[in-house]
């Protein structure tokens, strides 16, 4: 009898066995999250909101069919993580520039919401294997962890690469090692199983999206120049043909039972315990450490008397001017390279200049976001390009008197 329940919870297991190609269809989605949101906000010209509230929908759309499937469907679950991707990151998107929230409060905030659901998961089923994902409790714990996992690694990526001026490639470089890291730690000192799947699982998110924002990113602003939608395109077209071969070969269907694992972790609990305290104490340390070390070096390379931002925006003033001229005559082709100037600019000195006001930062952010998604548009309108232009220069002109 107990055999029978046993297999009976493995058909009808919802999520897929961790292989090779689970991480690698992870890494996809996560990239395909940070970039087609790009894509619809910027490209299509659809802005923040319109894009969050859309993909929201599609989201819950999905959700509620893959809570109605009985087993786990590649299509369906991964489908719900690529929209789950997307949708976190908008989450801290909106958090940080609709709403100017610093970074630093997102990622506490979304650090104590995953944890809160990590304690409330254990104590009610004992176990936080995703093995174990048979229940409809246990899949609501599951993706509401997801949709954290996503949203802080959304708002740990842009801190580091963006804010603390860490850089996309060296942001996605420092988290591989981190990841490495942890492998060897499973590997051959015997960190538990499932701690290391969702550390590594948390770290992916950041990893994606410095992969996503490398390719996609323009050479002037460090990376290869793909654009968000070809970037977005080859990363659907790679999970499409991952979910096929999974879905084919069906070599990603668990073939773990819960009860063993449930057994080898009350063996091991006071072990695990320890482990996961000391792995919280070296990310807090490492974390807090980082962020303090490029604080404190951007502070240094900031002119301690240069309490305002006034004098620090002449060159962005220049190239909205330049820009208006432009769309006044038409010339579409040299305000998109203008744009790009603007952004990589932009981009570069954020850390020094956000360092001084953060407030007068965040509300010029905003501005040129709208900047940039009128005039990179399929088909630019002059008439909102203008309105965009004016608007940010007027906000670019007072913070620089």
């Amino acid at each position: 009898m107990q055999i029978k329940q046993n297999k009976l919870k493995i058909l009808l297991n919802k999520v897929p066995e961790v292989t090779i190609f689970f991480w690698i269809i992870k890494i996809l989605c996560t990239t395909v999250g940070e970039t087609f949101a790009d894509f619809l906000n910027f490209n299509l010209g659809f802005g923040l909101t319109l894009t969050t509230i859309i993909m929201g929908i599609a989201f819950l759309i999905v959700l509620y069919l893959q809570f109605r499937t009985t087993k786990y469907v590649p299509g369906i679950y991964w489908l719900t993580v690529v929209l789950i991707s997307v949708f976190g990151t908008l989450v801290t998107d909106n958090l940080t520039d609709g709403m100017g929230v610093p970074l630093e409060l997102s990622t506490v905030v979304f650090s104590v919401l995953l944890g809160l659901t990590f304690l409330f998961w254990y104590l009610s089923e004992k176990t936080l294997s995703i093995h174990s994902i048979f229940t409809r409790k246990r899949e609501v714990f599951y993706w509401l962890t997801i949709l954290f996992t996503f949203a802080l690694g959304t708002a740990v990526g842009d801190l580091f690469s963006e804010q603390l001026g860490l850089g996309y490639f060296n942001t996605g470089l420092t988290v591989v090692i981190i990841i490495a890291c942890v492998f060897l730690a499973w590997k051959f000192l015997k960190l538990d199983g499932i701690l290391a799947f969702w550390i590594a699982y948390i770290l992916t998110r950041p990893l994606g999206a410095s992969i996503g924002d490398y390719l996609s990113q323009t050479k002037v602003n460090g990376g290869l120049g793909l654009g968000t939608t070809v970037t977005s395109v080859i990363f659907l077209i790679a999970i499409l043909a991952v979910i096929t071969y999974l879905a084919v070969t069906k070599i990603d269907i668990t073939s773990k039972s819960e009860p063993a694992e449930i057994n080898q972790t009350n063996g091991n609990k006071k072990f695990v315990l320890t482990q996961t305290i000391v792995v919280l104490c070296i990310f807090l340390v490492v974390g807090i450490g980082g962020y303090v070390l490029r604080s404190n070096n951007i502070a240094s390379q900031t002119n301690s008397q240069q309490a305002t931002l006034s004098g620090q925006l002449t060159d962005f003033v220049k190239i909205e001017n330049d820009m208006l001229t432009n769309v006044n005559s038409n010339n579409f082709t040299t305000v998109k390279k203008r744009a790009n100037d603007l952004e990589h600019q932009w981009d570069t000195s954020e850390p020094k200049l956000r360092k001084i006001d953060s407030t007068t930062w965040t509300k010029i952010d905003g501005t040129i976001d709208v900047v940039l998604a009128a005039v990179r548009s399929g088909n630019p309108d002059a008439s909102q390009c203008k309105t965009a232009l004016n608007h940010s220069l007027s906000v670019l002109n007072g913070a620089n008197k």
